[in-house]
C-alpha cells in the first residue's frame, strides 16, 4: 500500500528541513520506502477533515491502508519497527535506540523548542530579556550532558539508528543559534547524520516540494 505522509503547503522555513516531516521523510528514505506528500495549508490544518487525522491540528501525519497515524515519534518508530536498518536486532540494543528516540523528544527538544518562543513568539515581550539567557543556559546544560555521553563515537550507541536520527533533526533547530558549535563534537555528529546519503535525499524533497509549487493564493 502506498504511504502518504503531510506536510506544510508552504513550510515556515522555506523547506530547510526543521519541519517535522523531515524527520518522517528521513526515516522513509534509510528504510526504503516509497511515500506521498500530501501538503496541508495552514487553514486546512485546522478544518475536519485535517482534525480527523491530526487531533492538534499538525503535520505529520502518516497514512498507510487502514492505518493512521500522527506524531513523527511516532511514526519514525512505527517505520523503524518495520522495516530493517533503524532498530538494532539485538533485543536490549532495540529498546536503548528507542530510549533515545525518547530522549531526543523529551529531554533534548523542549529547552531548544522554549529558545524559538522566547526568541520569535515573545521577542517584544518585557520578560523576554530576561528570561532568554536562562533558556540558553538550559540548553547548554543538556548539550554538555549529551556530549559527554557520545564521547569519541560515531553514534549514541553503536551503530546509526533511529535514536540518531531523532537525536540529530532535533539539534538541527540549533544551527541558526550557533550554540551547537560551542559543542564541537555534537556538532561533527549532526554533520555526520547530514552526511548520510537517506537525509540527504530526505532533504532535498523537502526544499523541492516548498520551492516547485508557488505559493496557494
Amino acid at each position: 500500500m502506498t504511504i502518504t505522509i503531510t506536510a506544510f503547503e508552504r513550510s515556515p522555513d522555506g523547506g530547510m528541513g526543521l519541519a517535522r516531516d523531515t524527520r518522517v521523510r528521513w526515516a522513509l528514505e534509510e528504510a526504503g520506502q516509497p511515500y506521498e506528500v500530501r501538503p496541508v495549508s495552514f487553514s486546512a490544518m485546522k478544518e475536519p477533515a485535517h482534525l480527523a487525522v491530526h487531533p492538534f491540528g499538525q503535520i505529520p501525519t502518516y497514512e498507510e491502508s487502514d492505518l493512521v497515524l500522527f506524531e513523527s515519534g511516532a511514526i519514525v518508530l512505527h517505520v523503524a519497527s518495520r522495516h530493517a536498518g533503524l532498530l538494532p536486532d539485538d533485543a536490549n540494543a532495540r529498546v536503548r535506540a528507542i530510549a533515545w528516540m525518547f530522549a531526543a523528544l523529551n529531554t533534548v527538544e523542549p529547552p531548544i523548542l522554549e529558545l524559538v518562543t522566547v526568541k520569535f513568539l515573545e521577542g517584544d515581550k518585557p520578560w523576554s530579556k530576561d528570561r532568554l539567557p536562562l533558556v540558553v543556559d538550559r540548553i547548554r546544560s543538556r548539550l554538555a550532558q549529551l556530549s559527554a555521553r557520545l564521547g569519541d563515537a560515531d553514534w549514541l550507541d553503536g551503530a546509526f539508528s533511529a535514536g540518531d536520527l531523532m537525536m540529530v533533526s532535533v539539534l538541527l533547530r540549533l544551527k541558526p543559534s550557533g550554540i551547537l558549535n560551542e559543542f564541537p563534537g555534537l556538532a561533527a555528529y549532526v554533520a555526520r547524520g547530514e552526511a548520510r546519503p537517506a537525509y540527504k535525499r530526505a532533504f532535498a524533497a523537502q526544499l523541492a516540494f516548498n520551492t516547485a509549487r508557488p505559493p496557494a493564493g
